[in-house]
């Protein structure tokens, strides 16, 4: 465990120095300014308070900016330091590869930890401060938060399968990017033309879930906006979630076995793979 946390606290520092953590938390202290400030409550006989207003807002746009840095961070983790010819020097010290991916996967997991708590948390604090505004709302707030943190390591313990696989840096840009577009963009895309195609409703319920759960962007999108009465009636998905069968533990369940499997399939073949 020593050496897992030095691993950690290596990247934590490198992610210091390359300004990695500055530029991630001024990306989401911008966007959840953005949204505080343009965001309004709807109005009708749905009482939402403005935290649950920018709990829709930020998961919303989340799932689109959180997986790209957490791709960012990750994809040359592992090929990275093959190219550089210091994963010799690494391993010349007294560590073993199982914990050079478990150090820096902690590492890369607390520089979106720190962004997520500065950008999203330190934001929010401080409006409700100078506006004076409420706190209602607050555990779906930092639901979402932790939900965010989990969406990052899914896709940084995917960035890490990629970086294991490929052997080249230029190659884990495409395919960290190829990654993105599928869960982010493509996957939903073909899940709508399926829906919209199934004009004789054969696509049940328990398999519309399922289908969701095939990407994690959807069972994060589906956990901040159905987890919490005040956001699921403001989005508009109250009791769709529990009626097909999508509770707030299986979904958080998915979102833990899409950061464990890629993990352990990295660990995996970076034992396999020749130096």
């Amino acid at each position: 465990m020593k050496m897992i946390w030095v691993l950690a606290r290596k990247e934590l520092r490198d992610g210091f120095r390359n300004r990695w953590i500055a530029a991630a938390i001024i990306v989401l202290a911008i966007l959840a300014l953005v949204l505080s400030v343009l965001g309004s409550a709807p109005t009708g006989s749905v009482r939402v308070s403005e935290l649950d207003i920018s709990v829709i807002s930020l998961a919303s746009l989340s799932v689109y900016l959180i997986p790209l840095i957490a791709l960012m961070l990750s994809f040359d983790a592992m090929v990275g330091e093959f190219e550089r010819g210091t994963m010799m020097l690494l391993l010349a010290y007294p560590v073993t590869r199982w914990q050079i991916i478990i150090g820096k996967f902690l590492g890369h997991v607390l520089i979106l930890l720190i962004a997520i708590l500065i950008g999203y948390g330190g934001t929010s604090l401080i409006l409700t401060l100078v506006t004076g505004g409420g706190i209602e709302g607050w555990q779906a707030y930092v639901s979402m938060m932790a939900s965010s943190l989990a969406l990052g390591a899914v896709f940084i313990a995917l960035g890490y399968l990629v970086s294991v696989i490929v052997r080249e840096r230029a190659t884990a840009v495409g395919a960290a990017i190829g990654l993105w577009l599928v869960f982010v963009v493509l996957y939903d895309l073909i899940l709508f033309g399926v829906l919209t195609m199934d004009k004789e409703q054969q696509i049940s319920e328990q398999l519309f879930a399922a289908l969701m759960l095939i990407s994690p962007t959807d069972a994060y999108r589906i956990l901040n906006l159905s987890l919490f009465d005040g956001v699921s009636e403001a989005a508009g998905l109250a009791g769709v979630a529990s009626e097909a069968g999508l509770t707030g533990g299986f979904l958080i369940g998915s979102l833990s076995l899409w950061v464990i499997l890629p993990l352990i399939a990295a660990l995996l073949l970076f034992q396999r793979r020749e130096l």
